[in-house]
């Protein structure tokens, strides 16, 4: 058994008759940031500037003044100084209904994370006990009928307490965004704030924090942010701002922690300006609706990077590297039942791995089956047709799990075997024991190779974001997978 992988990566598809055979050292080359040490621990922030509030027209004119007093402050080198630096700049997008709902719940006593917009475990859970509060279907979605509860009870509780906020309403999210990448990527951040209500306008702040860096550095590194809020409409007037607060000659990137809706005039604007488009699939509310929308921008030419990608490395090399040994290779054209385990909630991880799979192997999908309810697996069958006309059966099921991990939908296990007793291909991949009892327990353990998988160091979507930003370019190996999810996707 193997436990000590970290990541994966396949052979070129040229290089051989089998384009899924892992070759030893591609991992460092196509993923080196996986290796980056910031994966274990972020430097700690010191505020330069705390939030400024300022007007639309002075956002430069405030930045600069801000390192200019910063420099005279130091000119007598008593203190260490602060260069102004940025090897990108990063636009992040608010979801409006997820921070809404969050504020809302912590207001009521249902969730005590972060407003931070992201749809996470605790969020999860926050939503379910919600629902179950107010007598509603309790299936962690964030739909119009729970928010008006929400609306209702926050507006009950003002009523008669006073104005209500939420215990961290005052945190700075940048913040949260900072201990994650600024320690290794000096940047300009933009962070684009929708609020709910009246158009009034857009109001800007700007702040600075430097990572404080080990002992004997004379000067730091700092990160400028600029702070954008207003009503969808409001943002959409002030596209041509943010265009010219971009740093010119560096990449661009826009994480877009929304729904990535390319009917949606904020995201085409905002998202053309930019090089790359950072989603976390992980998050999404309705998964295969979704992956369509990202399908659709790919098709129109723009480059999407998704973070919950980056989380299958582990599971992709372990499943190569298994078809690495050549008494194998010849016995990979026999696979023709897969079965993989996810955690139920969203099978986007799934999907993509299959499609992943599928892409490699050459395999056409010709059919594709849902079944689930509330209580019970979410069950996906799929059925693919190999170049020499065989059929290739794939279940995807959602099992339900009590406790679950950081990541809604991480992959549980894997099992790869043939109807042909003979072939040599069974291979059992598993992230816990439970997982591996159950692909045991599906027939021929004795004869399949078995390894368990060991998921990265941190999965946070702000570190692999930290991550990400700093291997920009095409993903050609995720845009082919894609490609593929989506004919599966079709089908249904």
């Amino acid at each position: 058994m193997s436990g000590n992988k970290i990541g994966c990566s396949l052979a070129d598809s040229t290089s051989s008759s089998y384009p899924f055979i892992f070759r030893s050292g591609s991992l460092a080359i196509l993923y080196p940031s996986l290796f980056s040490p910031m994966a274990t621990q972020s430097a700690p922030l010191v505020s330069l500037q705390a939030p400024k509030d300022v007007s639309l027209g002075e956002i430069e004119s405030e930045l600069a003044q801000i390192w200019k007093m910063y420099s005279a402050a130091n000119l007598d080198g008593s203190h260490s100084g602060a260069t102004r630096a940025a090897t990108f700049t990063l636009i992040v997008y608010e979801s409006t209904v997820m921070g809404e709902a969050q504020n809302l719940l912590s207001i009521l006593g249902f969730y005590r994370g972060p407003i931070d917009g992201i749809y996470g475990p605790q969020m999860e859970v926050a939503v379910k006990t919600a629902q179950k509060a107010y007598e509603l279907t309790t299936n962690g979605k964030i739909n119009s009928e729970l928010l008006e509860k929400l609306r209702q009870a926050v507006a009950q509780k003002a009523a008669t307490e006073g104005e209500v906020l939420p215990p961290n309403y005052a945190a700075n999210n940048a913040g949260a965004i900072a201990d994650a990448i600024a320690s290794q990527n000096p940047c300009r951040i933009i962070s684009l704030l929708p609020v709910p209500g009246e158009d009034e306008g857009v109001t800007a702040q700007v702040s600075a924090y430097c990572p404080i860096q080990k002992r004997g550095q004379s000067t730091l590194i700092c990160c400028e942010y600029i702070t954008l809020r207003g009503t969808e409409k409001a943002l959409e007037r002030v596209s041509s701002l943010v265009s010219s607060l971009l740093i010119s000659e560096l990449p661009k990137f826009l994480w877009w922690k929304a729904n990535p809706d390319p009917a949606t005039e904020l995201f085409r604007k905002v998202g053309s300006m930019c090089n790359s488009v950072i989603v976390d699939s992980s998050g999404f509310q309705k998964p295969e609706t979704e992956l369509r929308q990202l399908i659709h921008l790919m098709e129109d030419g723009i480059q999407v990077a998704d973070l919950n990608w980056s989380r299958l490395a582990a599971w992709q090399e372990l499943a190569a590297e298994a078809f690495d040994p050549p008494e194998r290779r010849a016995d990979l054209k026999e696979v023709d039942q897969v079965t993989i385990d996810y955690e139920k909630g969203n099978a986007t991880q799934a999907l993509m791995y299959v499609g992943w799979l599928a892409s490699r192997l050459n395999w056409k999908p010709v059919a594709y089956q849902f079944s689930g309810n509330e209580a019970d697996y979410d069950l996906h069958h799929i059925e693919f047709m190999t170049n020499d006309n065989r059929t290739v059966k794939a279940e995807l099921a959602g099992v339900p799990i009590a406790d679950a991990g950081d990541v809604v939908g991480d992959l549980i296990g894997l099992r790869l075997g043939s109807t042909n007793p003979n072939a040599n291909c069974n291979t059992i991949l598993c992230s816990e024991t439970t997982g591996c009892m159950r692909m045991e327990a599906g027939g021929a353990a004795q004869s399949s190779r078995i390894q368990q998988v060991t998921s990265l160091a941190d999965q946070r979507a702000e570190v692999m974001l930290g991550q990400q930003v700093q291997r920009w370019g095409r993903d050609v190996l995720y845009e082919e997978s894609m490609q593929l999810t989506a004919q599966i996707l079709h089908l249904r």
